[in-house]
């Protein structure tokens, strides 16, 4: 019966700067010649965790900030993940234990919910944000709010 097991990713390592400068290079194309989307952001600190969940519609290419702690990253539907060791295709439900010194790009082939925990003493939504990345002023939720 354990032949029937599908090995899925549990882990996403961190990244090196090549791999990180990739998906800057990226996000600096995509920002300057791709119509931008609106990606709503669902967070919350509850319980000593921050929550941060967000909805990629099908066929949206999304980079993420640079992320400097350990989180869990729970992904639902089917994308495509840049990681250091190159793409992953991801269909269904993951659990992932991802390292800090991550910046992942991702392209949705379906719907893609993505919601990311950390445990922290933040006492605000912006604290948490200063917690996980040093790039909070890029965070869609951020400009939105500026626009």
């Amino acid at each position: 019966m354990r032949d029937l097991a599908v090995d899925r990713p549990r882990h996403i390592a961190p990244m090196s700067a090549m791999a990180i400068d990739q998906v800057a290079r990226l996000e600096d194309a995509s920002l300057a010649h791709m119509p931008q989307v609106q990606i709503p952001v669902d967070h919350c600190l509850h319980a000593g965790l921050y929550q941060r969940t967000i909805m990629i519609p099908a066929g949206v290419v999304l980079t993420g900030a640079l992320i400097k702690i350990a989180t869990l990253l729970i992904v639902a539907g089917d994308c495509i993940v840049h990681t250091e060791g190159g793409p992953i295709e991801l269909h269904g439900y993951h659990v992932l234990q991802a390292s800090a010194g991550r910046k992942q790009a991702f392209v949705a082939l379906t719907d893609t919910h993505l919601t990311m925990l950390f445990p922290t003493s933040a006492g605000t939504v912006e604290e948490a944000e200063r917690q996980f990345t040093d790039e909070h002023e890029r965070l869609q939720n951020r400009r939105s709010k500026e626009a």
